[in-house]
């Protein structure tokens, strides 16, 4: 009977060390905005995929953590890294001063132009011909603060704020809007699946794609150093051919090794 309680003991303390070992398994929780190709997209099957996709695996692996990629809309993001309701946030996220205030970022890896949009058919020929006319962005996005920074000085008609790209594109082929500003590669990358539309102008912005957190995250350091080690060993490079068809400039951001942005 003694020999049975000890035995009984002994099982009970090394499931509650199992469980202990299973608890300490580092599981990081990724948002991403779901329709936003080459950064990160939703495929059929559910699973996702694109260059931030890939990235944040491959910083998962360096760390040995478990990523687990949660379908959020772009505006979300934002709400969820400042709550904790997420560790990370990709898709396409610029660094700016204002960003800076209320959450923290890594480097950047991507020097991120924008670009003014239009049908194939448009009148527009630059920037100056906005005049009076209906532009729109994705809500939230640099390119929507651009267009709120510059509607008096272009004269810019209307504003409207689109929650998907892809809605956002099909009123700029449809000709439903006069234009769309936003992030010039994905415009471009889904020029090659969506017809009928063209890069007017491109604005540039010296903005930077980076991965945001949660103010002061206590992963910051780890991520941004695992993101170091992959520009550095040129995995960043390989995925900049993969996902954008061609190779990066040596001194771009997807080379170099860059500081922790702060806010100013």
């Amino acid at each position: 009977m003694y020999r049975r309680q000890l035995l009984g003991g002994f099982a009970a303390v090394m499931m509650a060390l199992g469980g202990i070992g299973t608890a300490q398994a580092e599981t990081l929780t990724v948002g991403a905005y779901p329709a936003n190709p080459p950064w990160e997209n939703k495929t059929e099957s559910g699973t996702f995929e694109g260059f931030e996709v890939d990235l944040v695996n491959e910083i998962g692996k360096r760390l040995g953590a478990e990523i687990q990629i949660q379908d959020l809309g772009f505006q979300a993001l934002f709400a969820a890294t400042a709550s904790g309701r997420i560790d990370m946030a990709i898709s396409s996220i610029s660094i700016t001063n204002d960003r800076l205030q209320n959450q923290s970022f890594t480097q950047g890896y991507y020097d991120s132009d924008i670009a003014l949009i239009a049908g194939d058919d448009t009148k527009l020929t630059g920037l100056a011909d906005m005049k009076g006319k209906t532009i729109g962005a994705i809500s939230a996005s640099v390119g929507e603060a651009w267009i709120k920074a510059n509607t008096e000085k272009y004269g810019i008609g209307e504003y409207r704020g689109y929650d998907t790209q892809q809605n956002l594109l099909l009123d700029v082929q449809s000709a439903r809007l006069d234009g769309a500003i936003g992030d010039i590669a994905g415009f471009q990358f889904a020029f090659t699946k969506m017809k009928g539309m063209k890069v007017v102008e491109a604005i540039p912005t010296g903005d930077k794609f980076a991965i945001m957190m949660k103010k002061g995250s206590p992963l910051l350091e780890r991520v941004n150093d695992a993101i170091s080690a992959i520009k550095k060993d040129g995995t960043m490079a390989a995925l900049h051919k993969k996902w954008l068809g061609a190779d990066a400039a040596a001194d771009s951001s997807i080379n170099k090794v860059l500081p922790i942005p702060q806010a100013q």
